[in-house]
């Protein structure tokens, strides 16, 4: 979109838009703050490909992690957002998106802790335009089958639960699929592995989270895992759109 004159973009308005959505969040030692907003943006274009979409602009800045899911106060740089600002934020651009004639809209998310508010944005607009325009929401993990996650981890690796796939495994092995030169494996820590906690406690304190920002084993990522994870929900979204845009 941002690409387009706006008489481009409003000749597409029987076409899918996608609006991708992470966050801007430490990712360990070797991972860029921009990963699930990059991650978020590159689904969207492959998945644009696929049915003749158009991209919306990343939206970069999302909901606070929970300490066990890798954010938190403690990292410099985590530029963290509260509940009502990404659900006033997303709210306000799928309005603008359904007042300018768009009935097809897929929001893309790659930051886990997004998902309730931009939900609650979703039922908001639903509600406030009598259900004009046909809403998807996902993220990019849910549509993997077991299939692709065995193939993914297989040999040795172990996966840990998306809990604690924070910089680990899978965003590594996409990042080096969709953006190589901004990952550094030569500075992977891992200290061993992260036992999540049936609770959350506040405030947080030093040692919530591991020093170094990871929770599991990033080593063992390829690109040709990140290949296999992206072509896999690219897949299964397209065939999601072509059912609930019908």
């Amino acid at each position: 979109m941002d690409e387009m004159t706006w008489p481009e973009f409003a000749a597409r308005k029987d076409k899918p838009v996608i609006v991708p959505i992470g966050s801007t969040e430490q990712h360990s030692q070797h991972l860029p703050m921009r990963t699930d907003a990059t991650l978020a943006a590159c689904i969207a274009e492959d998945l644009a490909k696929a049915v003749d979409g158009t991209v919306m602009p990343t939206i970069s800045y999302g909901y606070k992690s929970k300490p066990l899911s890798g954010g938190g106060p403690l990292f410099p740089g985590t530029i963290d957002m509260n509940g009502a600002t990404v659900i006033a934020q997303m709210h306000d651009v799928l309005r603008e998106l359904i007042d300018d004639g768009f009935t097809k809209i897929v929001v893309m998310n790659a930051h886990f802790e997004n998902e309730a508010f931009i939900v609650e944005a979703i039922d908001l607009v639903t509600r406030e335009t009598g259900g004009a325009a046909t809403i998807i929401e996902t993220n990019w993990w849910d549509p993997l089958t077991q299939d692709v996650i065995d193939d993914v981890f297989s040999g040795d690796l172990v996966f840990p639960g998306w809990a604690l796939e924070h910089a680990a495994v899978t965003e590594t092995a996409l990042m080096l699929h969709y953006a190589p030169e901004a990952v550094h494996m030569d500075r992977i820590v891992y200290e061993g592995p992260v036992t999540p906690r049936p609770y959350v406690r506040y405030p947080v304190r030093p040692g919530d989270v591991p020093a170094y920002g990871g929770l599991a084993d990033p080593r063992g990522a390829t690109a040709e895992a990140g290949k296999l994870m992206a072509e896999a929900c690219v897949r299964e979204v397209a065939s999601i759109c072509e059912r609930e845009f019908a």
